[in-house]
């Protein structure tokens, strides 16, 4: 199957038409961030303070990356582990958050905080962050610079490759390929 190329930042009018087990090729800005950057987002939520960014329509990705080779402008870019932002996501969501990529499942609250805000998680191949850093055009630092590689990054990507792993319906690709494959005893 081709994958279907998108645009970035996300709307509603776009997620729509997006499926789980669909594969995209995202261009435009995404945001990278992790635990440490997410704590910190969630805590400025928490103090009312304003956000360094407008999460609306905004991509985040969990990755945190290595140091960039001289000529690039970032070191290898693998996917994190989402399930450890997920006490966070909802949130995020909730303010206007679209998309997510990173690697393994979510938790129901973050799969429902989806499903009503109309937000789709993707996953990015893990394993492959220094051919992944190839589809990044540009990476700055826009907020908590002292954290070194958790900082939160504007990145400039051009057809980088995603799956749809939950879609705004409630589609789960995890879920569907278990029961798809599972042998009955």
């Amino acid at each position: 199957m081709t994958p279907k190329k998108v645009t970035l930042p996300l709307t509603d009018e776009t997620l729509k038409d997006l499926h789980a087990g669909d594969n995209l090729l995202l261009t435009g800005v995404m945001y990278a961030g992790r635990d440490a950057a997410h704590k910190r987002l969630i805590e400025a939520l928490d103090q009312s303070k304003p956000l360094p960014l407008d999460f609306k329509g905004q991509t985040i990705y969990f990755m945190g990356p290595t140091p960039a080779r001289p000529g690039r402008p970032i070191g290898a870019a693998g996917p994190t582990t989402s399930g450890r932002m997920d006490s966070y996501s909802p949130r995020l969501i909730a303010q206007g958050l679209k998309g997510m990529v990173g690697k393994g499942m979510r938790s129901q609250a973050v799969k429902d905080a989806m499903k009503k805000h109309k937000a789709v998680y993707l996953a990015a191949v893990g394993g492959a962050g220094a051919l992944i850093s190839r589809r990044i055009k540009k990476a700055e630092v826009v907020a908590y610079k002292d954290l070194g590689a958790e900082a939160l990054l504007r990145l400039e990507v051009e057809d980088f490759p995603v799956t749809v792993i939950n879609d705004t319906y409630g589609g789960d690709l995890y879920h569907e390929g278990k029961t798809k494959y599972r042998i009955e005893p």
